[in-house]
């Protein structure tokens, strides 16, 4: 009998060729996987306990083989929901972007270290050209600037620690700052992580479809200001989570300068319609906004952990977030670049550029476009064809790609028992939500290989269920 023969060894720095042979099998796998998403189930757990068992076992002393591991990895990610396919329909679809995928290959191969401008200026030049675009798209003013983050999480304490900062000082014990049920939970997080004291996030009450009602939130900040406290900021969202909705950005942009306050939008989802026509019409004041939070890994299809703050200012964000230490000090500033890790919480931070830069310069800026007026067509679609069915109650047209809809007769229950017929076709994937105290069924049309067909397809499982 013989004995299995144990894999060749792999050295950390991989030859030339060996980097030629593994780079052309994990190709292989990436054309695949690619060519089987418009089958590839929108989601599936049939086989996710055994591979979790599989993959906790610890790495042997010894080599493995390569095409053994891309294998197991292939099909532990086959298990869950497929984020990256025509079928998900749920919470905010994101990445799959091959581009942006080679373009991060390529960026963790230099691996460049990109906390300060010296250690890497030319790809510090590359990141900031993108942030200053994006600032320009938005409508902030010239010098206006920013630093890529993780995501809208991490821009957000970022956003909050500078408006406490600017409006506040040392003593912030009496700040107050105002969103709605509607704002991103990320808010209260950040002013939690912030040194905020609890109750410091006050609860504007919303109009009957679901925005921040200005009225409402210019009498509470003058209760609380009469009551000794320090309004410091104002929250507006540009694309809701539950129901997608954006809130009169204008408006409140009016009310936080007469009021003095820092005036933040939350831009994580709806961001990227800004290229749009009917996007920059429904974002209108956005321009406005102190500090805005954007996730390309959103509404421009990049990988999850690429999100963006950019602020009117970034004297404020600097002026919160600097720092240094003796061991820094054979480093110089660069002209004309910024040091982001004086402009938000990492000092170590991957180089996150690339992954921006070039799918932008690759397709050009109008394919993004286009592919997101796609979305809102395939939206406005949708919120028809459901709005008629007689046996569905859809009580919101959608802003942007977001809307939410229930059986008309059922109480909550029997709606979840029809979200679950629905996923359980394996060949779309919805989410949930509950607004007032309902549960609904939701629904997002965001991802760029979504199409007429696969959304026309969604409608018919969608009547086959509600039967």
């Amino acid at each position: 009998m013989t004995t299995p023969s144990e894999p060749s060894p792999v050295p950390i720095d991989l030859t030339p060729g060996m980097i030629d042979d593994l780079g052309r099998q994990a190709l292989d796998l990436i054309v695949r996987q690619v060519a089987a998403l418009p089958e590839a189930p929108a989601s599936d757990y049939r086989a996710a306990a055994e591979l979790s068992a599989r993959v906790r076992r610890p790495p042997a002393d010894g080599p493995g083989d390569f095409g053994d591991l891309l294998e197991t990895f292939r099909q532990a990610a086959g298990q869950g929901v497929d984020t990256s396919g025509p079928g998900y329909l749920a919470y905010f679809p994101a990445g799959g972007l091959v581009s942006a995928a080679l373009a991060e290959l390529l960026a963790q191969v230099v691996n460049r270290f990109t906390g300060v401008a010296q250690t890497a200026p030319a790809l510090v030049a590359m990141e900031e050209s993108v942030l200053a675009w994006l600032a320009t798209r938005f409508g902030l003013p010239p010098g206006a600037g920013g630093v890529v983050t993780t995501g809208a999480s991490v821009a957000t304490l970022s956003a909050v620690v500078a408006a406490r900062h600017d409006r506040l000082g040392a003593e912030f014990g009496d700040g107050t700052l105002y969103a709605t049920e509607h704002t991103h939970y990320s808010l209260a997080k950040a002013a939690h992580l912030a040194g905020l004291p609890a109750g410091c996030v006050r609860v504007v009450p919303t109009t009957a479809d679901l925005r921040m009602d200005p009225a409402a939130a210019a009498a509470m900040i003058e209760a609380d200001r009469a009551a000794g406290l320090r309004p410091f900021l104002l929250a507006g969202t540009a694309g809701s989570t539950s129901t997608g909705t954006i809130d009169p950005l204008a408006g409140l942009a009016a009310l936080a300068r007469e009021q003095g306050l820092w005036f933040h939008v939350d831009a994580a989802y709806g961001g990227g319609f800004q290229l749009t026509e009917r996007g920059r019409a429904l974002l209108a004041g956005i321009g406005d906004a102190d500090s805005l939070t954007f996730d390309p890994h959103k509404s421009l299809f990049l990988p999850y952990g690429t999100g963006v703050l950019l602020v009117r200012d970034p004297a404020a964000l600097r002026a919160a977030h600097a720092g240094g230490g003796q061991y820094l000090q054979d480093l110089s500033p660069v002209e004309d670049l910024p040091d982001y890790s004086q402009l938000g919480i990492e000092l170590t931070r991957e180089y996150r550029g690339l992954r921006l830069w070039l799918p932008l310069h690759l397709h050009g800026v109008r394919a993004f476009a286009d592919a997101l007026d796609e979305k809102l067509d395939l939206t406005t679609l949708v919120y028809r064809e459901l709005s008629a069915n007689p046996r569905l109650d859809v009580p919101w047209p959608p802003d942007l790609t977001v809307l939410v809809f229930r059986l008309r007769d059922g109480d909550d229950e029997r709606n979840r028992r029809f979200l679950a017929d629905v996923n359980a076709t394996r060949r779309v994937y919805l989410s949930s939500t509950t607004v007032g105290g309902v549960f609904y069924l939701r629904m997002c049309v965001l991802s760029f290989r979504t199409g007429k067909e696969r959304v026309e397809e969604a409608l018919r499982i969608i009547d086959g269920a509600a039967r």
